[in-house]
């Protein structure tokens, strides 16, 4: 009877997306949005409706849809999407990163909190959230000089976020040495590069030979998993491993013109209860936890991705009407950073729970404020007439 009732709560789940879906098409909102609050309704803060054992499936649930959304942002960074976009994926998204970076630890040691505490926080503050990124401009159907872009940045800018991260540990002081975090560091994103290579390469060689033109989906999932078991495997980062193998493959491979066509079409079940799980999951409470300190920090954040996406946007030369939009797209915030809050929390018991609160108040707000302002952000830029690529 429980496996019946946990078959009856996914088919459930599934058919709840599929109403998200169909309601964000009315109703001109993002359907990651629609299916986080359902699933807030739904879930811990809200109905309690969602049994445990479903909800206990979100880490792995979570790992495999994610690792699918890092194959596509991969795809995004081919070699003509570089030649075109390359200098404003790069100066974009290292702006926003420093711009984050700097506004929230400044703003923070400015009005009270422990400068220890306002660096970590600060670093955390950098990391965005791919999956809700890439749904929203999936969703929106634009695809254009803006939408490429903002896939290449959010391909990216986590990497960046996790040098900083790394970085800000060792300058709390925290007991293991700098060679030792920055060795475990080298070991997350280049350790996942090298597993990337080593499964992209001979995908790139072999995908598409059994079906010319596209590969099985069999190919497709086959690869996901593992390349993502493969990097549990390895304590890599399997975000970075995914994307370098969809770089890989978007790049070398000579059988078929779509990368990994097949997972775009069954990334989106993952995708549903990843989102409603995710729902499900929030922690309404810690949003009473946070304070003046809190709100500030969720201000400065916001501050500093509009400023580095302005400043980002300028240096790397984007039209002038995309230059203001750049911030406002890349606001969503999610299970990145909460990653980064729990190694964080285990380095620095002493902050453990302010860290937590901190983070999962600022996931809370971004992550349902964020897709919005995401969506609203691709059609203005649109409604301007941009060049469509």
């Amino acid at each position: 009877m429980e496996f019946a009732g946990f078959l009856i709560t996914l088919g459930v789940l599934f058919l709840v997306g599929l109403a998200a879906d169909e309601l964000g098409r009315l109703t001109r909102l993002p359907r990651v949005t629609l299916l986080l609050l359902l699933g807030l309704v739904a879930g811990n803060a809200g109905l309690g409706l969602i049994p445990a054992e479903v909800t206990a499936w979100f880490d792995e649930l979570s790992i495999i849809a994610l690792t699918m959304v890092a194959f596509l942002l991969g795809g995004s960074l081919s070699r003509k999407n570089l030649r075109k976009h390359g200098r404003p994926i790069f100066t974009i998204s290292l702006a926003i990163v420093v711009s984050t970076n700097l506004f929230v630890t400044l703003g923070l040691i400015a009005v009270g909190v422990a400068p220890g505490l306002a660096i970590i926080l600060g670093a955390v503050a950098t990391a965005t959230a791919p999956a809700a990124m890439t749904d929203v401009i999936h969703q929106s159907g634009i695809k254009n000089t803006f939408t490429k872009t903002l896939n290449g940045i959010v391909a990216i800018d986590d990497a960046w976020g996790l040098i900083v991260f790394s970085i800000a540990l060792v300058l709390v002081g925290q007991s293991n040495s700098w060679d030792d975090v920055m060795s475990d560091a080298v070991w997350d994103l280049g350790g996942a590069v090298l597993l990337g290579c080593a499964i992209g390469f001979p995908a790139a060689y072999l995908s598409g030979r059994l079906k010319p033109g596209e590969p099985l989906q069999a190919e497709a999932m086959g690869i996901v998993f593992l390349c993502s078991g493969l990097a549990l495997w390895l304590e890599v980062s399997f975000l970075i491993a995914g994307m370098t193998v969809g770089a890989i493959v978007a790049n070398f491979a000579r059988h078929h013109s779509r990368a990994f066509h097949e997972i775009e079409h069954v990334q989106w079940p993952f995708m549903i209860l990843f989102f409603l799980l995710a729902g499900a999951l929030i922690e309404l409470e810690a949003l009473l936890l946070l304070g003046w300190a809190g709100i500030s920090f969720l201000v400065l954040r916001i501050l500093g991705r509009f400023v580095g996406g302005y400043v980002g946007a300028r240096l790397g030369q984007v039209p002038p009407a995309h230059v203001k939009w750049y911030g406002p797209a890349l606001l969503p915030q999610a299970g990145i950073a909460v990653g980064m809050a729990l190694v964080a929390s285990e380095a620095l018991p002493q902050w453990a729970a302010s860290i937590m609160a901190f983070t999962i108040a600022s996931t809370v707000v971004f992550e349902i404020v964020g897709p919005p302002l995401t969506l609203h952000a691709i059609r203005r830029v649109a409604a301007m007439k941009s060049k469509i690529c």
